[in-house]
């Protein structure tokens, strides 16, 4: 009876250790295996079709963004370089983020969930207002499952608070202060 409880906790300890370094046992490919690239790829935000299931989150100027935003972002006393910058410190700030695609337009960054390693996608683009101001558009979608419990919503929102607290610290000059 010890001998098969000794082997029980073994095989337990084993997979709660698999779960938590889910990379290094291979759950990156084998959600990839089953669901394709996690990389869900660019998007036009003057004609995006929000989702039907509630896996995604989009905060958008609603005149750059015909379809439903959850919420409008501010608009940045910065210039549309130095806010996309920013807008790349602030997402790299969150563990298992990395930026796989950055064009003129777009960035778009690979988000994984800590424990089971499920890959979003988040696309951000710079939009300039005039001199020295800027503002943005963010939208977040999960590549597994029907529901992500707010997940999407609460990370670009986040996002968008770092961003205006890096702002905030800018020297004055470069950020119309």
């Amino acid at each position: 009876m010890r001998k098969k409880a000794a082997v029980m906790g073994l095989a337990g300890l084993g997979l709660g250790y698999s779960l938590w370094r889910g990379w290094e046992t291979g759950l990156d490919r084998v959600w990839q295996s089953f669901f394709g690239s996690p990389d869900l790829g660019p998007v036009d935000f003057a004609s995006l079709r929000r989702r039907s299931s509630p896996n995604d989150a989009l905060i958008c100027p609603r005149a750059f963004c015909p379809g439903s935003p959850d919420s409008e972002p501010p608009v940045f006393a910065l210039p549309g370089a130095r806010l996309r910058s920013l807008v790349s410190e602030a997402a790299l700030m969150d563990p298992n983020t990395t930026l796989v695609q950055s064009d003129s337009k777009q960035d778009r960054f690979l988000v994984r969930t800590r424990l089971m390693r499920y890959p979003d996608t988040v696309v951000v683009e710079v939009i300039e207002q005039g001199p020295n101001l800027s503002t943005l558009a963010l939208y977040s979608r999960s590549q597994i499952g029907r529901s992500d419990f707010g997940v999407n919503r609460r990370r670009i929102e986040r996002w968008v608070e770092r961003i205006g607290a890096h702002a905030a610290r800018e020297p004055p000059g470069l950020n119309g202060r």
